[in-house]
C-alpha cells in the first residue's frame, strides 16, 4: 500500500476521492471566493500579553486598523497602562491615531487615517 493509500484511509478518504484534488480543496478553504481581497483591513486583537504588541505594530505598519480588545490583559492595570503608552507613543511616530471606544475596546489606526472623536449634536 502507497503512502498515498495510507494517508487516505488514515483521513478517511474514499478510494474514489483524489488526494491531490482533496488537498487543493483543504487549501482553499481559507479563501473568501465571495469578496475580493482588500487593500486593508480592520482587524480585531485580544491583548494578553506584551507580545501582542509586536503584531499590532506590524498590522498597523500595514496600514491595518486593530479593534484592540483589552479585557484579557485587565486584571494587571499598571502592565496595561504602560503597554497602552507604548502604544501610543508608537501610534505619535507612525502618525495613526488612537481612541477608547469604551472600558474594553481601543481602535488604532495606521498611517493617515484619523479618528473623529467629538460627537455630532
Amino acid at each position: 500500500m502507497g503512502f498515498l493509500q495510507k494517508l487516505s484511509k488514515a483521513l478517511g478518504l474514499s478510494k474514489d476521492m483524489d488526494i491531490e484534488k482533496w488537498m487543493d480543496t483543504f487549501e482553499l478553504e481559507d479563501v473568501d471566493v465571495l469578496h475580493q481581497a482588500a487593500d486593508f483591513y480592520v482587524k480585531p486583537v485580544a491583548l494578553e500579553s506584551e507580545a501582542d504588541l509586536k503584531v499590532i505594530e506590524d498590522e498597523l505598519k500595514n496600514k491595518n486598523i486593530i479593534l484592540l480588545n483589552v479585557s484579557p490583559m485587565s486584571r494587571n492595570t499598571s502592565k496595561l497602562k504602560t503597554i497602552v503608552s507604548e502604544l501610543k507613543e508608537f501610534i505619535v511616530r507612525l502618525n495613526g491615531d488612537i481612541a477608547r471606544i469604551d472600558n474594553e475596546k481601543i481602535l488604532l489606526t495606521p498611517t493617515k487615517v484619523k479618528i473623529v472623536k467629538s460627537r455630532k449634536r
